[in-house]
């Protein structure tokens, strides 16, 4: 029987792909009738994903019990010595993110059924979600960097139609244009990388690129500055895929798309491709130090920036976004450290509660559209919410949860994986740990700013005052800095309502349905136990998912000699700065003992730095988008004036000696005589002149 699940491995893609495509194939040819059946549609989808779910809990389960790694391949291609195969390998690594991905994506269509229940589009973004799903089950699964890369091109397309599925809305289309061109410079990067590698090496097999290379390093076969520019260059891959400095700007504005596929990038699918490549990567990388290096810094200047970012957010799904980055930082840091274990493990906690408080965000921004209206500027700013703990429970104990898990407060999933991360990193470099453990305290207060501005306090939802300058600031009639706060000293009066029943469906927001709910009480089981796997005096994850090279035997070692007095110095202190942070947060935001107001005041280069992204946005438009159109200007300058000029003048020149010539053409052969007799004489007068 188990041989047989390892043989019909391959089905877990496949089937979220057989249902997009039944799905889809009933949209072209059926569309009307197709649409109709919403819900049979959704159900089938979730069907064949829950069967791959399934599937993939098997492989895991088996691989738990000890079972080998599994390969099956054929080949595809082959020219000469040149051989190149598919197929589907399954190990440790496979088995975890098949679960992470399948769990995530069942429930997040779960509660898309919840969410997307009015949208006309409904049966159109389970498609999407479908062949969103199997392009990165497809990616886990490829036993090589040819077949990664393919799945690599088609998730990226995925995320295209999901960012601008609302693609009437120009803010929508902007963002997946955003996207697909940031993730091309990374891709081409990731391409030239490969190329040059399989030059290198002469496979796309991980193991064997890695062994090769490191020979041909050692043997002086391959200069060490190569082999670190083709590291380098893979590199670029994740660097867009998973957000990091400096081509992170496009994952923010990804939140233009409906909610359950901000979770889905964030959580399990897009994001975690880069992490992943990295992960498989890793026998090529740990034999290039300058590679390692350059992954170890770019994450954790990374996790620093999106948390300087994100203290500043008022849009709930932005602030959460630039958390991702943040944490994905974290994740990337630890691979260029060698914590190969700790990088995974965050990624599969990170997957649970950051999927849980993007869909919490999701049940929010539809309870608030009650009051405000279908308008995410008004539905997604913090400064209109406020008390939706008393309106929203479920909501906001699961967003509290998934809250105290990514701040790291044991004993959440979050404190482990993150904790292990720091303190590997102390041991690889104190630099980096110092950037990490002041990460942690930010990401703590913002976190929490964000749920007491949201669940805490007064309800803000019909506040005219700020509704009208919400709306003035999204139009451009006036500065976003100049919204004075809605809480603390200075804020506006809370009790200029509007009780307009034709503006608003409710006086006050309202709990999402059941199947908005379910999922999120589902993910706080994991956001709040699954850290206890990675405890690290018996850290099972590790045993389990350990870095290549390294044996079950060695892990068992190194958690036999765990250091109690070393964990509670640096458990203490990653705690110790969470705690300042959440501190901090409730002083300013909850008891309003700290004027919010005055202290952006004094502050205000660093707060507009903060509130204007760094300005990479302003700074990368200059440069690249401005500058690409002048060069566009002068190429067609050069265009019309030499290429087009040189074809004019040599038709000017055809056409003046054709017409020149024509006299000379008069068909008389006593014209033609005295021509010729004048070309012998002035011969005959040059030869003598000389």
């Amino acid at each position: 029987m188990e041989s047989l699940l390892y043989e019909y491995a391959w089905l877990i893609p496949v089937l979220p792909l057989v249902g997009a495509t039944l799905v889809g194939v009933g949209l072209i040819s059926v569309n009307k009738f197709t649409n109709q059946l919403r819900q049979l549609n959704a159900a089938f989808i979730i069907t064949l994903l829950g069967v791959s779910m399934a599937m993939s809990f098997a492989l895991l389960w088996s691989q738990i019990q000890g079972h080998g790694s599994y390969t099956s391949t054929f080949e595809w291609a082959a020219a000469g010595s040149f051989h190149l195969t598919m197929g589907y390998i399954i190990d440790p690594l496979t088995a975890v993110m098949l679960v992470i991905v399948c769990t995530v994506a069942l429930l997040v269509m779960i509660y898309t059924d919840g969410y997307m229940a009015h949208d006309p589009g409904y049966v159109r973004f389970y498609s999407y979600l479908s062949i969103f799903s199997s392009s990165m089950l497809g990616l886990v699964i490829s036993p090589n960097l040819v077949q990664i890369y393919i799945f690599w091109e088609l998730v990226g397309m995925c995320s295209y139609l999901l960012i601008g599925f609302w693609y009437d809305r120009k803010a929508a289309a902007d963002a997946c244009q955003k996207a697909f061109v940031v993730n091309r410079v990374g891709d081409f990067g990731l391409l030239l990388g490969m190329l040059g590698l399989y030059w290198a090496t002469g496979s796309f097999e991980f193991e064997i690129m890695g062994d090769r290379l490191a020979e041909l390093v050692s043997s002086g076969a391959l200069a060490g500055g190569l082999a670190a520019l083709f590291g380098v260059l893979v590199f670029l891959g994740p660097v867009a895929k998973s957000a990091q400095f400096p081509l992170h700007v496009w994952l923010p504005d990804a939140m233009e798309g409906p909610t359950p596929i901000s979770a889905l990038i964030h959580a399990a699918t897009m994001v975690a491709a880069g992490v992943f490549l990295i992960a498989r990567m890793y026998p090529v990388f740990e034999h290039i130090p300058v590679a390692m290096d350059t992954i170890a810094w770019t994450g954790a200047f990374t996790a620093f920036l999106g948390a300087s970012i994100a203290i500043t957010q008022n849009d709930i799904k932005k602030g959460l976004a630039y958390s991702t980055v943040s944490q994905l930082g974290y994740m990337v840091m630890a691979m260029g450290c060698g914590a190969y274990s700790a990088g995974l493990f965050h990624l599969m906690t990170h997957a649970y509660f950051k999927a849980m408080l993007f869909l919490c965000s999701g049940s929010v921004i539809h309870g608030m559209e009650g009051v405000v209206g279908h308008d995410p500027v008004l539905a997604q700013d913090m400064r209109l919410m406020g008390g939706l703990r008393k309106y929203m429970p479920i909501t906001a104990f699961t967003f509290l949860v998934g809250n105290l898990a990514i701040c790291g407060i044991p004993p959440f999933a979050g404190f482990w994986s993150k904790d292990e991360i720091l303190g590997l990193a102390f041991q690889a470099n104190p630099a980096l740990w110092g950037v990490g453990w002041l990460t942690a305290g930010i990401t703590a207060f913002y976190m929490f700013r964000m749920y007491f501005l949201t669940f805490e306090g007064e309800f803000r939802g019909m506040n005219q005052t700020i509704i009208a300058q919400l709306k003035a600031a999204a139009a451009g009639l006036e500065e976003e800095v100049a919204l004075g706060p809605a809480f603390g000293p200075g804020a506006m009066d809370p009790h200029e309502l509007d009780h307009d029943e034709d503006h608003h469906h409710s006086s006050e927001p309202h709990e999402s349905p059941w199947t908005m709910t379910f999922p999120l009480l589902v993910l706080a089981v994991p956001s709040f136990l699954l850290g206890w796997i990675g405890r690290p005096w018996a850290n099972s994850f590790e045993a389990l998912v350990h870095a290549p090279g390294e044996t079950r035997a060695q892990v068992l070692e190194h958690a036999a000699h765990f250091n109690w007095t070393e964990f509670a110095i640096m458990g203490g202190n990653s705690v110790g700065i969470a705690l300042i942070g959440i501190t901090v947060a409730s002083l300013m935001y909850l008891q309003q003992k700290i004027d919010v107001g005055a202290i952006a005041q004094k502050i205000q280069p660093l707060y507009n730095l903060s509130l204007n992204k760094w300005y990479f946005d302003e700074i990368y438009d200059r440069v690249f988008v401005m500058g690409c159109r002048r060069l566009a200007r002068q190429m067609l300058e050069i265009d019309y004036r030499v290429v087009d000029g040189a074809v004019n003048f040599t038709g000017l020149v055809t056409v003046v000696t054709g017409q020149g010539l024509k006299y000379f053409e008069n068909g008389r052969a006593q014209f033609y005589a005295l021509i010729i007799f004048a070309a012998v004489l002035g011969f005959v007068v040059l030869s003598s002149l000389g």
